[in-house]
């Protein structure tokens, strides 16, 4: 599998922090292009490289570390996603509130999940604020969770064998209108940071 970041703010630098940590290569993408980003990896080198969006998107599965607000424009950088896993780790927050956006009730993946046309979408990677997710996920007591949802059970077995790989210990929760739910920003899974304890 090849993996992409979308996005080199905090998640996404916190994604690439685990990528380079697990020695797993991914390649990361924002707007500005390659340049903006040469200082901020010269530590995750060669793991995590640097690439053009449009070159980012030939992934397998493709990592959302971008604001919910963004996610259509990436959507629109190909006609069609048949055949990619979509990962969703954007929270749909409306500011300067700071509280949810008012999605009349639906699942903000699922929101994502309509402009990704043919993708499988799964909503991981978000619930944990950037410097718990950038942090070393093996603890003295166990694993860090990550909470994985979607449509798609084989995409959500994926999402979840790369959070294993990664060092988290996954908890798939069922599909977008049920466990997205759950994780998505004002879900009551936002910012629990949960230890599973090895036997």
């Amino acid at each position: 599998m090849s993996y992409a970041i979308i996005g080199s703010g905090a998640i996404g630098g916190a994604l690439a922090k685990q990528f380079a940590r697990g020695k797993i290569k991914a390649v990361i993408a924002n707007r500005r292009g390659t340049a903006s980003l040469e200082d901020a990896l010269q530590a995750f080198a060669p793991t995590v490289s640097a690439t053009e969006t449009a070159d980012a998107l030939d992934a397998d599965v493709i990592i959302l570390a971008i604001p919910f607000g963004a996610a259509g424009e990436v959507a629109k950088l190909r006609s069609d996603w048949a055949g990619k896993i979509v990962v969703d780790a954007t929270n749909a927050i409306e500011f300067p509130a700071f509280r949810p956006l008012d999605l009349g009730g639906r699942p903000s993946s699922q929101v994502v999940a309509a402009q990704f046309k043919g993708a499988k979408v799964v909503k991981a990677f978000n619930t944990l604020p950037a410097a718990v997710l950038a942090d070393e996920p093996r603890r003295s007591e166990g694993h860090r969770t990550i909470f994985v949802s979607g449509d798609h059970a084989d995409a959500n077995e994926k999402v979840a064998s790369l959070a294993t790989l990664l060092g988290f210990s996954p908890i798939i929760l069922g599909r977008l209108d049920e466990g997205g739910l759950l994780q998505q920003f004002g879900g009551p899974l936002t910012l629990r940071s949960l230890i599973h304890q090895q036997a």
